[in-house]
């Protein structure tokens, strides 16, 4: 009796007709799953805002290619925040109004855009550095990967207010009930998501990593078969273009987690059917993982981290400080 009650329970229970019903997942399970999805998104929020402090706190670590990581992380710490209002589509009652409701996948659709855009802006900056490594520091200022790096929200974002033009001009328009938050593609606007925010960039990103795989390994070959002494200005050449050739290869996992995350999502997409929880939330959850692949290979995170841990990031001219 008590079980048919719940399923009869109403989210606006003044609007008898047209409110929804709330969901009958046991209390219990229900709990767990709020408290794992908060746990990683507190978890999500807290790294990547030590990414953010690290690369903006310290002058060393204004390189262009820190200012991409910076923006990814600007993009996953946002992701870690709206991590919870995932399950408020599926997992309950939608109680913020129509409006909010459109302006939340909106949000979510720009933050997913911009890290789908960063990702391949990661991987023109390492395709240069490693594939014309004497025209890169000309070719790749701080100040070209600024204007990019706004341009890539600002597409994003626009991008977004046009696949979602009808739901953020009609809010709720495809809610079957009061208290549910649902937005339906079209399919000639899934279809262009499709090849704008997967296809393309993915395409661009696999086959510059290639190329970039490709030169790599003929260099370290190159440098393994040259046995003659060298100066010292070319010991420091050297030295460079494995630092180069580090920082590709950690920036490689990055777009490989990124890419085992993503397409399951898009290849579900692609066949027509409906994305699961589980599958979305894996899209977050790459989010989460950038962050510790930092830890794992890059020294300077670790060290930036136990700097802010201990507080001396406080210090007077603290942000001048050896971090590399």
């Amino acid at each position: 009796m008590m079980e048919t009650l719940e399923e009869g329970e109403l989210c606006f229970p003044q609007l008898l007709n047209t409110s929804c019903r709330k969901p009958t997942r046991p209390h219990s399970e229900a709990m767990l799953i709020y408290i794992l999805l908060s746990s990683i998104s507190l978890l999500t929020a807290a790294l990547n805002l030590l990414v953010i402090i690290s690369i903006s706190h310290y002058r060393q670590l204004h390189t262009p290619t820190n200012l991409l990581l910076l923006s990814l992380a600007v993009s996953d710490f946002l992701a870690g925040l709206l991590m919870p209002t995932e399950m408020l589509y599926t997992e309950a009652c939608w109680l913020l109004g129509d409006l909010m409701c459109a302006l939340s996948f909106f949000v979510a659709f720009t933050i997913i855009s911009a890290s789908v855009g960063n990702m391949v802006l990661i991987s023109v900056d390492r395709y240069v550095a490693i594939c014309d490594p004497l025209r890169y520091p000309t070719k790749v200022t701080q100040r070209r990967v600024k204007i990019c790096v706004c341009l890539c929200w600002v597409c994003s974002a626009f991008f977004g207010s046009l696949i979602l033009n009808d739901h953020l001009r009609e809010p709720g328009r495809y809610n079957s009930c009061v208290g549910e938050c649902v937005v339906v593609i079209n399919n000639i606007a899934g279809a262009v998501d499709l090849v704008f925010t997967f296809i393309g960039p993915i395409t661009v990103i696999i086959v510059l990593y290639m190329r970039v795989f490709v030169v790599a390994v003929s260099q370290a070959r190159a440098m393994r078969s040259h046995t003659v002494a060298v100066t010292r200005h070319c010991s420091v050449t050297v030295t460079a273009k494995k630092s180069e050739r580090k920082a590709a290869r950690t920036l490689g996992i990055v777009i490989a987690v990124f890419l085992i995350c993503f397409c399951p999502h898009y290849f579900v997409s692609l066949t027509g059917q409906e994305n699961t929880a589980l599958l979305v939330f894996l899209v977050y959850f790459n989010s989460c993982l950038n962050p510790v692949v930092y830890a794992f290979f890059y020294p300077w995170f670790r060290k930036s981290i136990k700097l802010i841990v201990t507080l001396q990031i406080l210090q007077p001219d603290s942000c001048e400080g050896k971090i590399l």
